[in-house]
């Protein structure tokens, strides 16, 4: 590998030097600014008044966020790899917007083009890269998540249970519980304490099945936090890592310790 490539894979892909330091944190107040702008062009009075500015300013930014990209690619033994990575497709997603916007003439595609532009959004999922903490979330999720599956399953099931037998109980009445898939319906808007109030049951059996799937609702919230959170504290016992990218697959999860790629096993 090229020594400009080494250099500009430490800047970019690494906090651990003040370069690399530099370099994250003049690309979060970038992304910061970027959805600040992408949110004031939803205001209209705004877009009117400034449109020309905001419209200068979102190109500066999405030929500084291109550039970042494309430097991206070049900096890495393996660039299919970033490319197709989540990271990768978030960078691509949040940049190309504004290029698309080019070939889009006429009226008849403004309402598409306004819908397309809404991705630069996805610049906010980039902020993910630079939280320290934000790869042992996504660890603790992977690895909570055959448990939280078990658990949606289980709530579903009671839904059904508790969403046929409301139905039972008001099905006769003129409370709206008119099918049992309605029924359901208003047993998961219940169950997670969001209350509509379309619906509501006036028999007192009813009334008091309706209080019994509230009070569970509160217990069954609380349930995949403790999940992850355990997973979470878990994860953070059994490994601590670094920033130091693999020069040749990008894989950032190492140890501090480690010197050599436990993906592909080349030095890092």
């Amino acid at each position: 590998m090229k020594k400009w490539q080494v250099l500009l894979h430490e800047i970019i892909y690494e906090a651990d030097t003040k370069a690399g330091k530099t370099f994250d944190i003049a690309l979060l107040i970038l992304i910061v600014i970027s959805v600040i702008l992408v949110a004031l062009e939803s205001v209209l009075w705004i877009d009117h008044q400034f449109h020309n500015l905001l419209n200068i300013a979102e190109w500066c930014i999405t030929g500084l966020f291109t550039i970042e990209y494309i430097l991206r690619i070049l900096s890495i033994n393996k660039p299919i790899r970033y490319i197709f990575s989540f990271y990768g497709i978030i960078d691509f997603l949040s940049t190309i917007p504004k290029y698309i916007s080019l070939f889009f003439m006429g009226t008849n595609s403004l309402i598409a083009l306004r819908a397309l532009r809404l991705l630069r959004v996805f610049r906010i999922l980039k902020l993910t890269r630079y939280i320290g903490e934000s790869n042992s979330l996504l660890r603790a999720l992977r690895a909570s998540r055959p448990k939280i599956l078990v658990f949606m399953f289980g709530v579903v099931i009671i839904c059904v249970i508790f969403g046929t037998i409301m139905y039972m109980v008001e099905g006769k009445s003129d409370s709206g519980f008119t099918s049992i898939p309605r029924s359901i319906d208003w047993c998961i808007v219940t169950l997670t304490t969001v209350g509509y109030g379309d619906i509501a049951p006036t028999s007192p059996l009813g009334q008091f099945v309706a209080a019994f799937i509230m009070i569970m609702g509160y217990g069954i919230i609380a349930v995949p936090t403790g999940i992850v959170t355990a997973e979470f504290s878990y994860q953070n016992k059994k490994i601590d890592t670094n920033t130091k990218a693999c020069l040749n697959c990008s894989n950032a999860d190492h140890k501090d310790t480690a010197q050599f790629c436990h993906e592909c096993g080349e030095p890092i």
